[in-house]
């Protein structure tokens, strides 16, 4: 009997226009924003400064680390973690409401969510350092407006995550529990809560290490932490001390990250 063989047929892959003119437009896209960047050439001193940042940053101001009579990298440090923690609590527990409002799970009317996602978009709009700035000018110069601006603005981020946590949890305790004759309240603590609380601390945990680095930033507009000190070893040209506080914050960031990791592997 004759085999009947398969001839399998290679055929070549079709080559796309449409690629190549995308990456056409973005290298004239790149090149149209280079060329528009001014560059008036180096200074004379340029290289006698960066000797000089190298050489303080390696060298750094120890006796900064602690000082009994005044500020010192420490307090700075502690004031910074301070303003991420409460920037993150208030956060946490205000973006709730706001993320079962904005679910399409958890309302009839699409309207109704869509306001909810609205809402969130408008907080989240404005980064932290304009909010920083605009409770700076109500409340004063000082932490306080650094834990309002990572507050606020956390809300925004916070709130579109716990959204999408809630979209995605499972019908099935809910529909148990609706068929035992449970109120909504009971559904909704006993069904749908602990479905979305491991999700709610896991994203909590990550905006917790993103608010420590704004902390860091805030400072330097005033608004309390290790960045007020940073901002004025920069403006004295006080090179050990700038690099001092730039590793107190690597050590810092550094071992928030590893436990933040940590917890959150946890987690999941």
């Amino acid at each position: 009997m004759m085999k009947n063989e398969t001839s399998v047929i290679r055929r070549k892959p079709r080559k796309n226009p449409l690629r190549w003119v995308i990456v056409l437009l973005l290298i004239l896209l790149y090149a149209w924003a280079l060329a528009g960047v001014p560059f008036t050439g180096f200074k004379e001193t340029a290289g006698q400064i960066m000797k000089a940042i190298i050489a303080g940053i390696f060298s750094p101001d120890w006796n900064f680390v602690y000082l009994p009579e005044g500020e010192d990298l420490l307090r700075g440090l502690l004031d910074t973690l301070a303003i991420s923690i409460l920037g993150t609590v208030i956060s946490a527990v205000l973006c709730i409401p706001f993320a079962f409002w904005s679910a399409r799970n958890m309302s009839r009317f699409r309207g109704i969510s869509g306001a909810g996602k609205m809402v969130l978009s408008f907080i989240r709009t404005f980064p932290e350092i304009i909010m920083a700035l605009l409770f700076i000018k109500a409340v004063g110069p000082g932490s306080f407006a650094g834990v309002l601006a990572l507050g606020l603005h956390s809300i925004g981020m916070l709130g579109k995550l716990f959204a999408d946590e809630v979209e995605n949890i499972d019908y099935g305790p809910s529909e148990a529990l609706l068929a035992s004759g449970a109120t909504r309240m009971q559904q909704l603590w006993f069904a749908v809560l602990p479905q979305v609380l491991p999700g709610f601390l896991n994203y909590t945990l990550y905006r917790f290490e993103i608010n420590v680095r704004s902390a860091t930033i805030l400072g330097v507009i005033g608004a309390g932490g290790i960045g007020t000190p940073l901002i004025f070893a920069l403006s004295t040209r006080n090179w050990p001390r700038v690099g001092i506080i730039l590793l107190g914050i690597i050590v810092m960031i550094t071992i928030i990250d590893l436990i933040s990791g940590y917890i959150r592997k946890k987690l999941v």
